[in-house]
């Protein structure tokens, strides 16, 4: 899983990533290529 500063970029890698808000934490899920996930902060 990456973590970056800003996932905007890294949303637009695969056209089957979400950006997802859980626990405070905001999320890129991707369930198609799970190699795509990434946090922020």
């Amino acid at each position: 899983m990456k973590v970056k500063n800003s996932l905007r970029s890294l949303k637009g890698r695969h056209r089957a990533n979400r950006l997802v808000r859980r626990k405070g934490k905001v999320y890129v899920i991707n369930k198609v290529n799970p190699r795509f996930k990434a946090r922020q902060g």
